[in-house]
């Protein structure tokens, strides 16, 4: 089978889809199903779940160009890439912008304004709106996309190191996260006397150790999953299992001082920033416990509630930017409207249901008029 024709992995598109779920609920203010969500079981969330799968999935993909094709036409399709990420996220500025001028007018409380850090925005628009251009200004819930620019932006330098030779690459990489680690490295933001949410200096390494993975599947061909060593999946029982006692913990000692809430002063702060280890290798801990007992044939991802999941995570540009606009909106809604049970239910399902049906149509419109049928496909999307 060629590079260019090859079974799709539909766990990719499935925890992908999931991950984008996940990122809607917990971005709606006060929402209680994100108690539900990855972030009340473990260290990490679906920010760091959607990053390992974009690098994977951004190294099968540009790897097997820069393979083929060479590095020119690789890096070219990378650059385009970026280009439509930051053209998609200048247009969710716009709407958010408008969304929130439009609850500022409406709404009494000044809180979900505030809480969104837009407020230098409405002061200041015409400097705000440069810093919007450079990816400084980054309120609440678009951050995620920058960090994904600016990692894809210097993806082609990356691949070449992986193509003399992946260790390289991931050595380079590691030192990297260690420095930002020690030292308080990041990228500056606006207002002056912020910085970037996601620090891509510490990001970039679970966007490179997943990509490493990727590009040595593009680089020797798909066959069958290679064995993981009993030794590895012991440890990442151990970690997730562990990560779970303690995120657990801390959740329900939440909700009721009745559960003591397990070493949160000995494991405290675990803040997204700078991804700390703990995060990184609870993360890594789920990728290998998938990798080891989710087969690529699984039955669940071709089911029917899988399959819907399956098609977001395969249109997962468009379905994030519309997470994210309906997190905002959500939270006016709840905001404004009033946040009883029956309202947060509403709120949620009509969210998930939007999303869903964006990924049906987006679907149906590149099956030129047919949903793609629920079996293995050919090709790997980024």
């Amino acid at each position: 089978m060629s590079a260019s024709r090859t079974a799709r992995d539909y766990r990719l598109d499935f925890f992908r889809g999931a991950a984008l779920f996940f990122i809607f609920i917990d971005h709606i203010p006060d929402n209680p199903l994100a108690h539900a969500t990855l972030k009340s079981f473990a260290f990490a969330d679906a920010a760091e779940v959607f990053i390992f799968i974009s690098g994977y999935t951004a190294a099968l993909v540009y790897g097997r160009a820069m393979l083929r094709d060479g590095a020119l036409m690789a890096s070219l399709r990378i650059w385009r890439r970026v280009w439509q990420l930051y053209v998609a996220h200048i247009c969710i500025f716009v709407v958010y912008a408008a969304q929130v001028a439009y609850a500022m007018s409406h709404m009494t409380n000044p809180l979900f304004v505030e809480n969104l850090g837009v407020g230098d925005f409405l002061q200041r628009a015409d400097i705000t709106i440069l810093r919007v251009l450079t990816l400084q200004f980054q309120p609440t819930y678009l951050d995620i996309l920058p960090l994904y620019i600016a990692l894809l932006l210097v993806f082609p330098a990356v691949l070449l190191l992986m193509r003399t030779r992946i260790a390289l690459g991931l050595g380079l990489s590691a030192a990297l996260y260690l420095l930002v680690q020690v030292w308080p490295i990041n990228l500056p933001a606006h207002p002056d006397d912020e910085v970037w949410y996601f620090n891509p200096f510490a990001w970039q390494f679970l966007f490179v150790l997943a990509a490493a993975l990727g590009f040595r599947r593009a680089r020797d061909g798909e066959g069958r999953d290679q064995a993981i060593p009993g030794w590895l999946v012991g440890l990442a029982v151990a970690m997730a299992g562990f990560a779970c006692v303690v995120q657990l913990s801390w959740v329900l000692h939440d909700l009721t001082e009745m559960v003591p809430a397990l070493l949160r002063r000995q494991l405290w702060p675990i803040e997204k920033t700078v991804l700390p280890p703990l995060r990184l290798l609870s993360v890594l801990a789920l990728a290998v416990l998938v990798a080891r007992f989710v087969p690529r044939d699984a039955g669940f991802l071709t089911s029917r509630l899988g399959w819907v999941v399956v098609l977001c995570g395969q249109n997962s540009l468009d379905v994030f930017c519309l997470s994210i606009l309906l997190s905002v909106l959500g939270g006016i809604v709840l905001t404004g409207i009033g946040d009883g049970l029956a309202m947060v239910a509403a709120v949620n399902i009509t969210g998930i249901l939007a999303m869903v049906a964006l990924a049906m149509g987006m679907a149906w419109y590149d099956g030129g008029g047919r949903l793609p049928q629920r079996r293995p496909g050919l090709g790997v999307g980024a």
